[in-house]
C-alpha cells in the first residue's frame, strides 16, 4: 500500500513539473499572439479607421485563442457597458492574464497601453502601439530565455522532488 501511495505522489509531483514547463512553453506563444493582435490593431486604426469595438472584433477573427477571446470580450464590453474604456480594458486585461500564461510584466505593459488607447491622434497612437510592441518583444525574448533555462528543469524537478520526498518518508 505504501508503494502505491509513493507512486501516486511521484506521479503528482511529476505532473506539476510538466504543468510548470507547459506554462513556460505557452508564454512565448501568447506574447506572439498579443504582438500580432496589436499589429492588426495598428492597421485597423490607421488604414480602416474603424471604431475600437469593430477593430477588436476584426482582430478576434484573425488570431487564435486565448488572445482572440480577450479582444472579443473587450469589444463586447465596449458595446454592452456604458463605462470608460480604461475601466473595461483594465478589467479584461486582468481576466486575460488569469486565463493565459502571461505574467505581471505583460499585464503592466497592457495596462499602460490601455491608458493611452484612443486618447491621441493617429500618428501618436501608432507610436504608442509600436512602443507597446517593442516592450512585448523584450518580454518575448525573456520568455524564450526562461523556457530554455527552466523548461527541462521543471519537468525533472517535479519528478526528483517527488522521489526525494518519498525516499525521506519511507
Amino acid at each position: 500500500m505504501k508503494w502505491i501511495g509513493a507512486l501516486l505522489f511521484i506521479g503528482a509531483t511529476t505532473w506539476l513539473g510538466f504543468e510548470w514547463s507547459n506554462k513556460l512553453a505557452k508564454r512565448p506563444k501568447h506574447i506572439r499572439q498579443l504582438i500580432n493582435g496589436l499589429q492588426v490593431l495598428e492597421a485597423e486604426i490607421l488604414y480602416s479607421q474603424l471604431p475600437l469595438h469593430e477593430a477588436f472584433t476584426s482582430i478576434a477573427k484573425q488570431i487564435p485563442d486565448p488572445c482572440a477571446t480577450f479582444f472579443r470580450m473587450v469589444s463586447m464590453k465596449i458595446v454592452e457597458k456604458n463605462s470608460y474604456f480604461e475601466v473595461i480594458w483594465e478589467e479584461q486585461v486582468r481576466d486575460y492574464i488569469n486565463q493565459s500564461s502571461l505574467g505581471l510584466n505583460e499585464q503592466e505593459i497592457l495596462l499602460q497601453f490601455g491608458r493611452t488607447l484612443g486618447q491621441h491622434d493617429f500618428t501618436q497612437q501608432q507610436k504608442h502601439i509600436q512602443l507597446t510592441i517593442k516592450h512585448l518583444e523584450r518580454e518575448l525574448e525573456d520568455a524564450r530565455d526562461d523556457q530554455d533555462k527552466y523548461g527541462k528543469m521543471a519537468k525533472n524537478l517535479g519528478f526528483l522532488t517527488g522521489l526525494f520526498i518519498v525516499l525521506l518518508l519511507i
